[in-house]
């Protein structure tokens, strides 16, 4: 897991991007399409076409990382916006990355009687 400290901001670049950019090349994308600084120290989330691809972009203050998940099976949960990004929650990133629907999480099991 990523360690995020308090007050990051984790953003969706909505859409789908090319996989095989870099870290270079995501930051650039960052400010040029999302028009947002990419060394300011907040998280940016990208998505393959197939969905099942996502890469974080973060520079903690000292340099850029870049982080990569492949799901084996299933999708990641993407907003259905086309253009620019959506801020989420470090919560809902944690769920997105496990496969789960981030934006409305549920329990698969729960008791029906206490004995």
């Amino acid at each position: 897991m990523i360690p995020i400290p308090s007050g990051v901001r984790v953003w969706i670049a909505t859409g789908h991007t090319d996989m095989r950019r870099g870290m270079q090349g995501l930051a650039l994308q960052v400010q040029e399409q999302l028009k947002r600084d990419p060394h300011a120290g907040d998280l940016y989330i990208f998505r393959g076409r197939r969905g099942d691809l996502a890469k974080i972009l973060w520079h903690d203050g000292v340099g850029l990382s870049l982080y990569a998940k492949r799901l084996d099976r299933g999708k990641f949960i993407w907003p259905s916006e086309t253009a620019g990004a959506v801020s989420i929650s470090a919560g809902q990133m944690a769920y997105m990355l496990e496969g789960i629907d981030w934006r409305n999480p549920q329990l698969t099991w729960r008791p029906k009687s206490a004995g």
